[in-house]
């Protein structure tokens, strides 16, 4: 038997060179050879400062709504106070009526009904042609 006669030898010659075919197109894909110094898109050079711009600004555009937003906490704050004093002397003067009005009540007034009930006479209507 001959050195290429085995099978075995066919098959493991076929995987070695199947393995060296994609090593050498891997290696060819990955352009070794290439410089460092190629010639950069001057629309990528725009992009990155364009993006410094971007991000500077969103930075001064941060700082300004953090500003704007604790002024809104404040101006709240005083205006939930406001409402929470106007309501205070809202129940002072309602507990401060209704304790004038209770001690002005006499006991004929208390007892008077606050409904009266009316009879009427039935609604007749009549129609002429």
């Amino acid at each position: 038997m001959g050195p290429m006669t085995s099978h075995v030898l066919r098959l493991y010659a076929l995987v070695a060179g199947t393995v060296i075919f994609f090593v050498t197109w891997a290696a060819v894909a990955a352009h070794p050879w290439a410089t460092t110094q190629t010639k950069t898109d001057p629309r990528l050079g725009a992009l990155a400062a364009r993006e410094q711009r971007l991000r500077v600004e969103s930075v001064r555009v941060q700082r300004i709504v953090e500003r704007r937003y604790a002024r809104y906490r404040r101006e709240l704050r005083v205006r939930r106070s406001e409402i929470a004093r106007v309501l205070a002397r809202q129940a002072r003067a309602r507990a401060a009526a209704s304790a004038q009005a209770a001690s002005a009540a006499t006991p004929a007034a208390a007892a008077a009904p606050a409904v009266q009930v009316v009879h009427l006479p039935p609604l007749v209507v009549t129609r002429t042609s």
